[in-house]
């Protein structure tokens, strides 16, 4: 008996020494797995439902110093030697672009960086790190400024790698490569070129005298008020008020219209700053109009909207102004 006792003990002993060793190997396997990471996925992919990126802005080219990592003046990948270029100044390439997404974010890149699908940035197998570049689709001619901060495609007739938001806004998810032209910018330039833009704009802006109202035309009709028949009536109100002041005897005449009413958006110590509010305000299919003040020790800039014909039409109009940014927006009639 106290031998079957004994056979007893020793086979459940084994049987739960089986059992430790099991787990203990699935244990190591699953560790092996998990030290596979990436490596193990063989094709990319990107977000598990497409995600909207329009509100993902360009890179914006800067002055910056080379990268630590990633630099070296050759490197190997899959016993393929490739060069670093020494600058990027000139640079310009055509080709097969692809993209890179869930698998690689969050890991770093080549320049000790994390990946990130969601920001506008590329690979490159020679250009320096970092540098940007504009890429455009020759397909459908949209392009974007991305910075490259990684190597790759090492993949034959490929150019370049771009990041999952990068490859959305140039339209080529769907096909997952695109034919492109890449054009390395230098920052210099690009920054000379974008304060010349902004000057054309300051110059653009209208110089009034004391006593005009003036239309400014830059307005989209992104969010309607009203029907297009009121607001063309309107926009004729305002035209008519522009003209009307040409000659002051003719400002009453104008201003007798009952219900005409405008909201006052700001008052801005420079024209060029009451204009940059213009191009803000854009989602009103309603005229805006400058007025410039002379108070004692300078002029002033007041931005208005309007004219509308209800005061209620008013309050809607100094709510989403409030949202905009421009909480001191207030309901006024045109003086007299």
């Amino acid at each position: 008996m106290d031998n079957y006792k004994m056979l007893k003990k020793l086979v459940a002993m084994a049987v739960i020494a089986l059992f430790v060793v099991g787990c203990a190997n699935n244990s190591v396997s699953t560790k092996k797995k998990t030290n596979e990471g990436r490596y193990k996925v063989d094709q990319d992919y990107g977000p598990d439902s497409e995600i909207d990126v329009s509100h993902v802005k360009n890179a914006v080219p800067k002055v910056e110093p080379l990268s630590r990592g990633g630099n070296r003046s050759e490197y190997e990948v899959l016993g393929k030697n490739y060069k670093v270029l020494p600058a990027s100044k000139g640079f310009k390439e055509r080709g097969g672009a692809s993209w890179y997404g869930k698998k690689f974010h969050g890991y770093l890149t080549a320049n000790g960086e994390k990946y990130d699908m969601f920001a506008m940035t590329a690979a490159h197998k020679s250009l320096p790190l970092p540098t940007y570049l504009k890429v455009t689709n020759l397909a459908n001619q949209k392009h974007v400024i991305v910075r490259v901060n990684d190597r790759g495609p090492f993949h034959k007739g490929r150019v370049v790698d771009l990041s999952y938001a990068a490859a959305s806004k140039l339209g080529m998810l769907n096909h997952g490569t695109a034919q492109v032209e890449i054009e390395a910018i230098d920052p210099v330039q690009w920054s000379n070129s974008q304060s010349s833009e902004q000057n054309k704009d300051d110059k653009s802006a209208i110089t009034l005298s004391s006593s005009k109202l003036v239309v400014v035309d830059n307005l989209v009709a992104a969010k309607p008020i009203g029907n297009n028949g009121q607001a063309k009536k309107q926009l004729a109100l305002a035209q008519q008020t522009t003209q009307a002041t040409k000659n002051p005897n003719n400002l009453k005449q104008v201003d007798s219209y009952k219900g005409i009413h405008y909201v006052q958006v700001g008052v801005y110590s420079t024209g060029q700053a009451a204009h940059a509010v213009t191009k803000k305000i854009d989602q009103f299919e309603l005229p805006v109009l400058i007025s410039e003040v002379s108070s004692t020790e300078r002029k002033l800039f007041k931005v208005i909207v309007g004219p509308m014909q209800a005061r209620s039409q008013t309050s809607s109009v100094i709510n989403d102004l409030a949202e905009l940014g421009f909480p001191g927006a207030h309901l006024i009639d045109l003086p007299k």
